[in-house]
């Protein structure tokens, strides 16, 4: 049955008083959502909270609850985030975005001076981060303003106070379905064309692919306790049918997705980075290629930009710059893909990895590294990588989808300036589940590996320097351990020569990954004692807390590498380059540059592939004298320490991690 729509003062600029009948009534729909336990107790009632705000919101701006509840599931999963915002800008539940306010509160998110080519064939460029005005900003990014105009709310409780997020994600909804000429109905199926709307898209496919997601969402439904304790519930409507044609009528723009690789459940369109000359011999922003025929494309990396939608695919197009495959938009998931998978991007600062790789780049504009990614995001980008995964045969394991902060320093020289991207609130865990490929025991008792797979929310490391040096962050789930010398938390982290060539101390900046660990990693286990696990990590021995009843890593087996027999230690490289002998006439011998790490006797570590030395030689805009060069001489890549290394295989025993 469908109600009849209020009248403009339900959605007017002024805070309407609640009516005590309708929050009764949203109270009453709940019931079943909730389930037959017992009420009364403090902790019951408070955990409900959230729940109840979603009813309340719902009953008064005249919105399906199921309608707000998928629409907040797809931005947040519930998540309040303790008032921080996210990679665009976007606060609360209900991913209400306020993108000046959070910019101005922030400064640059990834620290590092890498050239992101990875070879020293061009300087490297970084250009600055400009916070736009107000006015520069697309409607997408200031959704919270609209809301307080619409509810009559503070922009600061709107942010912090997830009730109010909630009401004002009810209003901009209530106002969508409005601005469609539809009535505001008790019909989830009525309102398709507003939650299309509220995606921020500005074009049909990318609002139809949000949409969908979200009368998915509500087929399905979703139950889980949300980053604050807050147990959130929507119930299953699996006959749920949308009335798809009101998207024809939200005067959206039409995107064309030619030219590009993406699959289809997706909304893709092609701006192409340029490939050009620009004076002097000099030319970008990357590189013509015929992957996979000439070369196996072996890695995907994860990035997050460093800059607006619109400012980073300013950059992309900037011959003088540099370049990457795929930009994701945060907001309502939109992919932008600028070069061909055949060719190679200059993205992860390492040119042996570059050469091998895709590279997503997910918006992010914040300089605080503990913003938070929407799950539309998650969602599209799982759906891509599966796809380029399944089309170019790459494993979905975190030894081939990798972050750009593990990706290796390709020699000594640059290990202190590689980025740290997408940082420590990057949720793998649920990342994997999305790709179909979730993380798990391997192994019932020992196994000689562990993967590291912490509770998400649970896992709280106390990180600094988000917004200030040495002030501690915001609290938030994270997907990464800390590592210790000992087992003991007071003991001295564990250091990082590479990172530290002058012996300094690790940190718990945000940024410093010289001492932990992250989801799905899997390193060799050394000693166990009581709670705690220690592992082998950068030539040494790396202890972290690993309770059993509320465990950090778990158990696994599988390959290892350790020093041939006779060798006392070996050395460790950051790209896996061919001998000389393989370099034909004409193509610069590339020198095969160890690490300052050292693999000792008796240590072990995790193989993630075996890969033959290869160097993609393209040092000319004129692609004539490009080649691959292939060697006879092998690696293995292991998981070294936060980042991945390469080991040559004839310095090294492949072993059972049981054994």
């Amino acid at each position: 049955m469908r109600g009849s729509a209020p009248g403009p003062k339900a959605i007017a600029g002024h805070r309407r008083t609640r009516r005590t009948a309708g929050a009764v009534a949203a109270a009453a729909l709940l019931l079943p959502l909730l389930g037959a336990a017992p009420s009364g107790t403090t902790e019951q009632v408070s955990s409900a909270q959230l729940q109840r705000a979603f009813g309340a919101a719902a009953a008064e701006y005249h919105v399906p609850q199921s309608v707000l509840l998928a629409v907040s599931y797809l931005q947040s999963r519930w998540d309040a985030h303790a008032g921080a915002p996210s990679v665009s800008g976007g606060y609360g539940p209900m991913h209400l975005t306020d993108a000046r306010t959070a910019i101005a509160e922030a400064p640059h998110h990834s620290e590092g001076t890498e050239d992101a080519r990875g070879d020293s064939s061009r300087a490297a460029l970084l250009p600055d981060t400009k916070v736009p005005e107000n006015s520069e900003l697309p409607a997408r990014l200031k959704t919270l303003t609209k809301a307080a105009e619409l509810t009559g709310l503070p922009a600061e409780q709107l942010r912090t106070d997830a009730a109010a997020n909630v009401e004002g994600g009810a209003a901009l909804l209530a106002a969508a379905q409005q601005d469609l000429g539809e009535p505001l109905s008790d019909d989830a199926a009525d309102w398709y064309g507003a939650v299309a709307r509220f995606s921020g898209a500005d074009d049909t496919a990318t609002a139809a692919t949000y949409a969908d997601d979200v009368y998915e969402v509500m087929r399905g439904g979703e139950e889980r306790t949300t980053d604050a304790g807050q147990q959130v519930a929507l119930a299953a409507q699996p006959e749920l049918s949308p009335d798809t044609a009101q998207l024809g009528r939200t005067g959206l723009r039409t995107v064309s997705a030619d030219g590009t690789e993406c699959p289809k459940e997706v909304s893709c369109e092609w701006i192409p980075a340029p490939y050009a000359e620009f004076g002097e011999g000099d030319y970008g922003n990357h590189d013509l290629g015929d992957r996979p025929a000439s070369q196996s494309i072996k890695y995907i990396v994860i990035h997050d930009t460093e800059g607006t939608w619109d400012g980073v695919l300013k950059l992309v197009q900037d011959p003088t710059y540099v370049s990457w495959n795929y930009t994701l938009r945060s907001t309502d998931g939109h992919i932008a893909q600028h070069v061909q998978a055949k060719d190679v991007a200059w993205h992860a600062g390492n040119w042996y990895v570059n050469a091998k790789s895709i590279g997503l780049e997910h918006e992010g504009f914040l300089a605080s590294p503990d913003a938070w990614y929407t799950e539309e995001m998650y969602r599209t980008s799982a759906r891509l990588v599966k796809y380029l995964s399944k089309k170019y045969d790459i494993p979905l394991d975190r030894q081939h989808i990798l972050g750009h902060d593990n990706v290796p320093g390709p020699t000594t020289a640059t290990i202190p300036g590689m980025h740290t991207d997408p940082g420590p609130y990057w949720d793998w865990q649920h990342y994997f589940k999305l790709l179909g490929h979730p993380f798990h025991r391997t192994s019932k008792h020992g196994g000689g590996l562990v993967t590291v797979l912490p509770d998400f929310t649970d896992n709280q490391p106390v990180y600094t320097g988000c917004v200030t040096k040495g002030v501690p962050c915001t609290a938030h789930g994270s997907s990464e351990v800390r590592l210790y010398s000992a087992a003991d938390e007071n003991s001295p982290l564990i250091k990082d020569i590479g990172l530290y060539p002058k012996g300094d101390a690790s940190t718990t900046g945000v940024n410093d990954v010289a001492s932990r660990v992250s989801t799905g990693q899997r390193y060799a286990v050394a000693e166990r004692d009581g709670d705690w696990t220690a592992i082998w990590y950068l030539g040494q021995k790396a202890w972290f807390k690993n309770p059993r009843k509320q465990p950090t890593a778990v158990n696994a087996s599988g390959l290892v590498v350790t020093p041939r027999d006779g060798l006392a230690e070996i050395p460790v490289y950051g790209r896996a380059y061919p001998e000389k002998e393989a370099y034909p006439t004409g193509v610069p011998v590339q020198a095969v540059s160890p690490l300052p790490y050292k693999l000792l006797e008796g240590q072990r570590y995790a193989v993630g592939d075996k890969v033959p030395g290869e160097y993609f030689y393209a040092p000319t805009f004129d692609t004539a004298g490009h080649k691959v060069v292939i060697g006879t001489d092998m690696y293995y890549e292991i998981q070294f320490g936060h980042r991945v290394a390469f080991v040559r295989a004839a310095d090294v025993d492949v072993i059972p991690s049981h054994s």
